[in-house]
């Protein structure tokens, strides 16, 4: 037997960043966010040769181990190697597993759809499905974010395992010791459709390390920097603003508070925007889009875009013809992870 999962990349709609400590610890943050058909596989072959083998499609990457209890964090594939040693540690009582682990992923790394801890969260699937691990949803979010975050170090906030494993429209709170409230949203499907309709998402062909703006808005809470907290505030309320707008399908409304969101949210990091962006952003403002914003830190990666009616078809238009991007096909899905298996 095989075992396979996939997960679905996030849109974050608004609210970014405050789910990111100490902010989310101090002050309660607040997110709002949608699942897209754009996904992060994992397929799981057991082996019994004494191998690991770690495949990751996109990057080209693979790396043959030794079996091992624990394995040495270096590499290129450190999320891989850190959750193999915790699932070993936590599940299999320390005693090693061969097998071929292939990721692959519909989107570029570091485009701001949440793309590692949706790996993340795909892999932890596979070896749920494979070793019939004992884990809800809730489970497998929390537990991807503390290989990440506190195992691995890895700079980040909290949506994006949620996302990837709960799918679907959510609101989301996060407060202190690592307590999430997800909330799914009950959206009408002609509302979903509509609004899936009316996105526009564009790749602008950069790639960035979240890491290193996500550190900077940290920076700026400890520091207790004013203008940075104001504007996580300012950041924070838009998301209880436009989650009203979509309940009440004002989607026209809700397109116009993304742009006020977007120019909040570039007053929280100097690194989250930059000239190139901010000229594809009034690109499509000229051409029609309501309003947009960078998805994830910032700095490069997706943007999206809210365009009323037919507008989207002429926003695609302006930016294919002015910048290198690419438009994707984009729908909003419900369903998070799913996880199964076949025979090979």
């Amino acid at each position: 037997m095989i075992f396979r999962s996939k997960a679905p990349f996030r849109l974050g709609i608004a609210g970014g960043g405050t789910d990111v400590s100490p902010y989310s610890d101090i002050y309660g943050g607040a997110i709002l966010n949608v699942t897209v058909n754009l996904y992060s596989y994992a397929t799981i072959k057991p082996l019994n040769n004494g191998k690991i083998i770690f495949k990751h499609i996109n990057e080209g990457i693979t790396e043959t181990l030794e079996l091992s209890e624990e394995l040495p964090l270096e590499g290129q594939l450190l999320l891989q190697r850190g959750i193999y040693n915790s699932i070993v540690r936590r599940f299999n009582r320390n005693v090693p597993l061969s097998f071929e682990l292939t990721t692959y992923m519909d989107v570029p790394s570091g485009s701001g759809l949440g793309t590692s801890s949706t790996v993340a969260v795909s892999i932890i699937g596979a070896f749920k499905e494979w070793l019939k691990l004992p884990l809800g949803e809730y489970d497998i979010a929390q537990y991807a974010y503390d290989i990440e975050r506190k195992e691995l170090q890895m700079a980040g906030g909290k949506q994006d395992q949620y996302a990837a494993t709960f799918g679907g429209v959510n609101f989301m709170e996060f407060y202190a010791d690592n307590k999430v409230i997800v909330n799914p949203l009950r959206i009408h499907r002609e509302i979903l459709n509509e609004w899936g309709h009316n996105t526009l998402l564009y790749f602008t062909d950069t790639r960035r390390k979240s890491s290193r703006i996500i550190e900077e808005q940290s920076r700026n809470v400890v520091k207790k920097k004013e203008s940075s907290i104001e504007a996580m505030h300012k950041v924070k309320s838009e998301a209880y603003r436009i989650k009203n707008l979509l309940l009440k399908n004002e989607l026209n409304e809700l397109g116009i508070a993304l742009n006020d969101s977007w120019e909040y949210k570039k007053q929280m990091a100097k690194s989250i925007s930059t000239p190139e962006i901010d000229e594809m952003y009034e690109t499509a403002i000229l051409h029609g889009a309501l309003g947009g914003k960078i998805s994830g830190a910032g700095g490069g990666g997706f943007m999206f875009f809210y365009c009323p009616g037919t507008v989207k078809y002429v926003v695609a238009k302006a930016l294919e013809e002015k910048y290198s991007g690419k438009i994707y096909k984009v729908e909003f899905v419900e369903q998070g992870l799913t996880t199964w298996s076949t025979e090979e």
